[in-house]
């Protein structure tokens, strides 16, 4: 068997959404479905709200290109996460378990299985890795770290 040549051919060789019924017009869907509900919702619509203030369009844009970067290898995301999400000083635990469950909601309602499945896979894992960055940020890994090991709390 051969190696693709092109980085977009492997970029398509590696991509998982395909498979499971995933294109651009299903991530574009399921992106602004799941904002509508995020900017009505009453914990998450106000954080969002401060963030993102009038740049709602750019906002969504810039998460469909991310999207489609996680599901369809597409290489169009060119962002930082990770810096956005330690910059919001209120983002708690609680805010991530709202958004997984709003975000599983509206896949489960828009999808296929396949896809559903797929969705909900990754975003449990960007919602960690997340919750992992700000909590090592904040110095709250390091706390945890030493009074494990004292015994203190």
């Amino acid at each position: 068997m051969t190696t693709p040549g092109s980085v977009a051919e492997r970029r398509q060789l590696l991509a998982p959404g395909p498979d499971a019924g995933v294109d651009e017009a299903l991530i574009q869907r399921v992106v602004h479905a799941f904002y509508d509900r995020v900017r009505a919702d009453a914990l998450l619509g106000p954080v969002f709200d401060r963030v993102i203030a009038e740049d709602w369009d750019s906002h969504l844009a810039k998460l469909c290109d991310f999207w489609s970067s996680v599901l369809l290898m597409s290489g169009r995301f060119k962002g930082a996460p990770m810096v956005a999400h330690v910059r919001i000083e209120e983002i708690a635990p609680e805010h991530f378990q709202r958004w997984l469950a709003l975000f599983r909601e509206t896949v489960q309602a828009i999808c296929p299985p396949p896809a559903a499945a797929l969705f909900i896979a990754r975003s449990e894992l960007i919602a960690q890795s997340l919750q992992f960055g700000i909590s090592a940020s904040r110095g709250e890994l390091i706390a945890e770290v030493i009074k494990g090991k004292s015994g203190k709390a």
